[in-house]
């Protein structure tokens, strides 16, 4: 096995041949057959290789042929590393008898997360990176998993996002009398440091000590220099580490277009609802991460998780272009029942609640409260702009467990063309 330049074939002169150790340590512990010290030399092997821009090329196949290639990389979520084959057409596969031959997958999905999966809050400390990261992934037991599906689960870092807005109220819409007059992108990011001293990271760390709302920090490395100076009070169990809440209008793969400076390139693609299927705009709001990383040799921007929010003042979370469309009728319903004498708010609830019937996350909760006599209504407001199959079948079982926690009223693509909405909501609400 070599060593090869990246984006190279694997065939010129300037690849570098592993040592006959390293190449038995690496089979070894991909087959599951190795020790930790072969685990240890396959890492070794992996960063150096993304440290040097290299990838790594078989010898399964005769001399004089291309070889099979394989690319190191790193499942940020699992804080794993591991091999990803390289294949298409014109890329030469393994020899069937080579540990790292796999029948090609049929189907590949890439992506089966949707906003119908359940969100629970996290738990423990506003902490996403763990000590020492450092494990290589093996060969999969069996061929008949390999549908390259990435699971549904949502990422911690996004937990943490919307536990922090929450924090802040950030998705919640009050009254139109208890507005703050002065709305501004300023204030939405003031509440977030509000919220973000009442945390922790760490047992005795508040997040507000390592927690920045704009980009320079990041590029004058101002960030970093506050991460080695409380490195040392770290407790031992936790890896030190910083966060960004940076406002974007675009983001595209691992690069963050801010809004207020330069662009904010991360060592990992930025992880978002907006996916096939369900591509929502911007504006987003980002949370980034920012830790160790060994083959930085030091600090880095790790991971993000952008949020597409409602807009610039309002950092109200949404899950798809339809429902960022309905929120905008909702708020400005709140003046038709301001007239009317009634209070409207808005809740988007970003965990699931649980009902005593299963657990469900309405996409909105409205509460009408008559300023004269003092009675509340509440209802469910459910966006139903997707004809999708499997989004419709999720919404057949929550819906009942929804109306136990208020009356549901639907709102379709054809309510909203209309100009319905205000009435069906009027409507539900008796006001």
């Amino acid at each position: 096995m070599w060593l090869i330049p990246r984006n190279s074939d694997g065939c010129g002169g300037a690849r570098i041949a592993l040592p006959a150790l390293v190449r038995e340590a690496l089979v070894r512990w991909y087959i599951g057959e190795g020790s930790r010290a072969d685990e240890e030399a396959g890492i070794m092997l992996v960063q150096q290789a993304r440290i040097g821009e290299r990838w790594i090329a078989c010898d399964c196949l005769a001399d004089g042929e291309a070889p099979p290639i394989l690319t190191p990389a790193f499942l940020s979520e699992a804080d794993t590393y591991y091999l990803r084959r390289l294949t298409s057409p014109k890329r030469p596969e393994h020899r069937t008898d080579c540990p790292f031959f796999r029948e090609q997958a049929t189907n590949r999905l890439s992506e089966v997360r949707t906003q119908d999966s359940p969100a629970d809050p996290p738990i423990g400390f506003f902490e996403v990176l763990r000590p020492a990261p450092e494990n290589l992934a093996q060969r999969p037991e069996s061929d008949t998993t390999d549908d390259r599906t990435r699971h549904g689960s949502i990422p911690r870092l996004a937990r943490l996002l919307w536990r922090l807005m929450m924090l802040s109220r950030l998705n919640h819409c009050p009254p139109l009398r208890d507005e703050d007059p002065e709305r501004s992108i300023s204030r939405e990011f003031q509440r977030l440091a509000f919220a973000a001293a009442r945390v922790e990271i760490a047992p005795g760390i508040e997040l507000g000590r390592a927690f920045w709302t704009h980009a320079q920090p990041l590029h004058s490395r101002r960030v970093f220099a506050a991460l080695r100076a409380l490195a040392p009070q770290w407790p031992r169990g936790h890896a030190p580490q910083g966060f960004l809440a940076l406002y974007a209008q675009h983001v595209r793969g691992s690069t963050i277009e801010v809004a207020d400076g330069e662009p904010v390139v991360l060592a990992n693609r930025v992880q978002s609802p907006s996916i096939r299927g369900n591509q929502i705009k911007g504006p987003y709001l980002v949370l980034v991460v920012a830790g160790q990383y060994p083959e930085a040799r030091g600090y880095a921007a790790l991971r993000g998780y952008a949020q597409p929010v409602f807009k610039g003042n309002r950092f109200v979370p949404v899950d798809s272009e339809f429902e960022r469309l309905v929120l905008g009728e909702l708020v400005e319903l709140r003046r038709t029942l301001d007239r009317a004498g009634w209070d409207l708010s808005i809740a988007k609830p970003l965990f699931d609640t649980l009902t005593p019937t299963g657990a469900c996350r309405p996409d909105f909760i409205l509460e009408a409260c008559a300023r004269r006599t003092g009675e509340i209504r509440r209802i469910v407001v459910e966006a139903m702009g997707s004809s999708d199959p499997d989004h419709l079948a999720s919404k057949a079982v929550t819906h009942p467990r929804m109306r136990q926690i208020a009356p549901i009223s639907l709102v379709s693509s054809e309510d909203l063309e209309s100009g319905r909405v205000g009435d069906i909501v009027r409507g539900a609400l008796g006001v």
